[in-house]
């Protein structure tokens, strides 16, 4: 995912007055990423355009040579780090915006709800976007909204302001997030610099969440809730400096920009996620969740049909019919929904049975961080010699069986005894399954389709978490309706319910895995579509 961004990441709704979960995304992130390999070459020039295709070259001051490559990486990752962080940085600060700006229990789930309905609906879009107009141009505005509207969230007097810019947010985090790793297809080519490069962009995606927590415990605990905002303002200045310092611009592509295709699948993806966002907070017999599911399918069932007429559609058709692909974005959408439920039950265990504060829950996360990390330093290696499908395999049974231990979870669980062990599984799943499914799915796409490749693969990741949250959360809330004891057994029960069903996806992913990728090539041997 990009990885447990994760989603992404982004934040997930708040279900109760409780903590919200860490989202790690497969695709999420850290105060400063560490810098990219020593081994990471110049990028190759960028394909040339098509006679008539209205292609601009790269700026001639774009960075070459290796320092030029570490440059743009970094710039490239930093961008969506200050995404990824905000995914979770929020969620510490909600009972300070609660008591300050008066929100009422329902209302306050909207500082996420908002920001999740703005960024998820718009991602296709956002990928698109970038192809047409320019990836680097679309990633600066991408920035600056994203920072313009944390300073206007950071200022907020009113709970109508805050949602208001949480919104923006969305839609600057749709525009930035696509990007980044289009232009990490484009700036590194196929091969052993585009995978070093992917490792590092998924190493950030999957701590994201983690720091969020313990930098948003800081600043909340030391300063205010408005500086879990404030931040992004003087880190996506820097960011959008640097860019035409550091980072080619990619050639814009002329021609009828598919309206229709834009309409139908931003309308649908956001009537999606509405609905499990419903899902999350009432329950799946919703009439409005209901009503979003209908209106989404007919919407997507009108995107699919554009799409397969379009001139340049907004999600080329022709990115699916690659086997291995097509296996690859089943991945991306079924890892992610195992997985954002079991962080949330993990942030919720730790913090009400073991009575941890938000900021120790957060430091609770960065084992499993450090187990993201750990494999990442021979997967691009591995992933030359042995190909995608070994290292999925082991890193999706890896998770498959850190979601079988928790089962064990009951209310005289140690963190040291009884979470620790499974976290650290997890982590290695992540480190060992997240960097091959991307370089799965930008093998072979060309840089005209890359931020529609990109925009597909996010979307799916952030849609495969906010349904599998909402799959748990039934799970959890079926399981305790009738349960006896006391509120840390309840929440254990349930929680170990949820985690027995959120192990469950992560075999089918597995099986889909198993059954659809072929094994017979690497990401780094495909030709060009």
């Amino acid at each position: 995912m990009s990885t447990p961004s994760l989603p992404s990441t982004p934040s997930v709704p708040a279900l109760t007055s409780a903590p919200s979960t860490p989202a790690p995304s497969p695709e999420t992130s850290a105060s400063g990423p560490p810098e990219a390999p020593e081994d990471l070459e110049a990028p190759e020039d960028l394909e040339a355009p098509e006679p008539g295709a209205g292609a601009r070259p790269a700026r001639p001051g774009a960075a070459r040579g290796t320092r030029g490559a570490r440059g743009a990486l970094f710039v490239i990752v930093t961008a969506y780090l200050m995404v990824g962080v905000d995914s979770t940085v929020v969620n510490v600060a909600l009972p300070d915006i609660q008591h300050d700006l008066r929100f009422g229990p329902t209302g306050l789930s909207w500082v996420l709800n908002a920001y999740t309905l703005a960024f998820g609906g718009l991602l296709l879009l956002g990928g698109r976007v970038g192809d047409l107009a320019g990836r680097r141009r679309t990633l600066t505005l991408g920035v600056l909204l994203f920072a313009f509207s944390s300073l206007l969230g950071g200022l907020a007097t009113d709970s109508g302001w805050l949602l208001a810019a949480r919104a923006l947010q969305g839609c600057g985090a749709a525009l930035t997030a696509p990007s980044t790793l289009a232009l990490i297809t484009t700036n590194f080519p196929e091969g052993p610099r585009r995978h070093h490069a992917l490792g590092v962009y998924t190493s950030m995606a999957s701590i994201g969440a983690s720091v969020g927590l313990v930098l948003g415990g800081m600043l909340t605990s030391w300063a205010s809730w408005r500086w879990a905002l404030l931040i992004n303002v003087p880190i996506g200045i820097a960011v959008a400096l640097a860019l035409p310092r550091a980072v080619a611009e990619t050639p814009r592509h002329t021609g009828r920009f598919d309206a229709a295709g834009a309409l139908t699948g931003t309308a649908g993806t956001t009537s999606l996620v509405y609905a499990f966002v419903r899902v999350s907070e009432t329950g799946w017999g919703d009439t409005r969740a209901l009503l979003g599911f209908t209106t989404a399918a007919a919407l997507l069932a009108g995107f699919a049909l554009v799409e397969s007429r379009a001139e340049q559609p907004v999600v080329p058709p022709r990115l699916l019919r690659d086997r291995d692909r097509a296996g690859a974005y089943a991945g991306v959408l079924l890892l992610p929904a195992g997985m954002f439920g079991a962080f949330y039950f993990l942030t919720l265990i730790t913090q009400q049975v073991l009575g941890y504060s938000p900021l120790r829950a957060g430091f609770a996360f960065l084992p499993m961080t450090a187990a993201v990390f750990l494999p990442l330093r021979f997967v691009p290696r591995l992933l030359r010699r042995v190909g995608a499908k070994p290292l999925l395999l082991t890193g999706m049974s890896l998770i498959a069986v850190a979601g079988g231990l928790l089962t064990r979870t009951g209310p005289g669980v140690g963190y040291a005894t009884g979470l620790l062990g499974p976290m650290v599984l997890m982590g290695l799943g992540v480190g060992l399954s997240f960097m091959p499914l991307n370089a799965t799915v930008l093998a072979a796409v060309g840089p005209r389709e890359a931020g529609a490749a990109s925009g597909l693969l996010q979307t799916l990741q952030w849609l495969g978490g906010t349904l599998g949250l909402s799959v748990l959360v039934t799970v959890y809330g079926t399981a305790t309706r009738h349960a006896a004891g006391s509120p840390a057994a309840v929440l254990t029960e349930g929680a170990a319910r949820a985690f027995g069903v959120g192990a469950l996806i992560a075999v089918a992913a597995l099986l889909v895995t198993a059954l659809t990728l072929t094994g017979r090539r690497r990401p780094d041997q495909n030709s060009a579509l």
